[in-house]
């Protein structure tokens, strides 16, 4: 059985941005922005693990914020890319 989008996302999370958490504690639906403290510059990180983990390519113009805002959107959001 494969691990599911939302898992392998907060691991990744964790992993590149040094986060001091579980990645089953980060709750999916919360901010990762007001929650868990990401900010602009891992936001970038962020984007180059996605393309790596995920095989996807995240164009300047799909960069918005509502797409990295929760764990959910980044899922909706990579699914819409594969």
């Amino acid at each position: 059985m494969s691990e599911r989008m939302e898992d392998q996302l907060k691991g990744m999370v964790v992993q590149r941005l040094f986060m001091k958490v579980d990645p089953a504690d980060i709750d999916e639906n919360k901010s990762l922005i007001d929650e868990y403290d990401v900010d602009s510059v891992s936001l970038l990180e962020l984007v180059v693990g996605i393309e790596e983990l995920f095989g996807v390519r995240i164009e300047d113009q799909d960069f918005r914020i509502e797409h990295f805002e929760t764990i959910t959107a980044l899922t909706s959001f990579i699914k819409s890319r594969q």
